[in-house]
């Protein structure tokens, strides 16, 4: 199972950005994914995650400013950044948690991590 990232950029302050993230491989089918973000000399912290049935959850810090959703045919999450700030400034990783078979609980997947800097 892989996670392709993609979206990231030097925006400025206000701005916004969309990440996508798409998972490919042989798979049975993908519970919860979500959006992390690691910013330098800190830890990775939750942005935001959503369930396959579309529940959402979000970091305070980006409450009312990004939304999560997610395309269960194409096994593909997004992230839209709006009104972004510099403190967003991090890189940006994707998760997932993929269930192989029928017959296996899900097991956690990472992408590869997308650079957002928010700059003027």
């Amino acid at each position: 199972v892989q996670l392709q990232a993609s979206g990231g950029g030097l925006v400025q302050p206000g701005e916004s950005l969309r990440l996508s993230c798409a998972a490919s491989g042989s798979f049975f089918l993908i519970d919860n994914m979500a959006w992390y973000r690691e910013a330098p000399g800190k830890q990775r912290e939750l942005v935001a995650g959503i369930t396959r049935g579309m529940g959402t959850n979000y970091a305070d810090s980006v409450k009312g400013r990004f939304t999560i959703s997610r395309d269960n045919a194409k096994n593909t999450v997004y992230l839209q950044m709006n009104s972004l700030k510099p403190e967003d400034t991090a890189v940006y990783y994707c998760n997932a948690w993929v269930r192989k078979n029928v017959y296996v609980t899900a097991s956690p997947y990472w992408g590869q991590g997308t650079l957002v800097t928010v700059s003027s």
